[in-house]
């Protein structure tokens, strides 16, 4: 079975993360949105939170699994026999950090790689950053976001 892991915050989940996913899908038996706990980051969803919200966005799509981790990714990846780490990119300021990433990934384990996928371009221009952003100002974010994440957005900056 050829897994991969999909790592990230997803505070919250977009619709470019949920585009990412399914495209992943497509070329793996499994992938593992792996939610991560970051200390450094103070994010807006607590980490069941997060994983509630994507388990919901995915509900439909059985090759799609949902964990949080709060470890290095490597070894993650390691605990779920995966052998790609999916990472998106929406615009080539993205690919210098990514490529670090990567670089250093493979150090630690070169018999896992890197997969990097773009979005539909309709969702390039989309960060949860700024999904929060707006919705805290009061603005429409129904096009970046599905409908339980938007009220989430609303219920908790507004």
């Amino acid at each position: 079975m050829r897994i991969a892991v999909y790592p990230g915050t997803f505070d919250p989940i977009t619709l470019g993360h949920h585009d990412i996913a399914m495209r992943a899908a497509t070329l793996f038996d499994k992938v593992i949105l792996a939610i991560a706990h970051n200390p450094k980051k103070v994010p807006a969803f607590t980490l069941d939170e997060r994983v509630a919200m994507a388990q919901s966005a995915f509900a439909d799509n059985p090759k799609i699994e949902i964990k949080a981790f709060d470890t290095l990714l490597v070894h993650f990846a390691q605990q779920q026999q995966a052998k790609a780490i999916i990472r998106g990119l929406r615009a080539v300021s993205d690919f210098d950090y990514e490529f670090q990433l990567a670089g250093m990934n493979r150090k630690l384990d070169p018999q896992i790689e890197t997969v990097f996928l773009t979005p539909s371009e309709q969702y390039t221009y989309i960060s949860s950053s700024l999904v929060r952003e707006i919705s805290a100002m009061g603005g429409d974010v129904s096009n970046f976001v599905n409908r339980e994440v938007e009220a989430a957005l609303h219920q908790r900056l507004r």
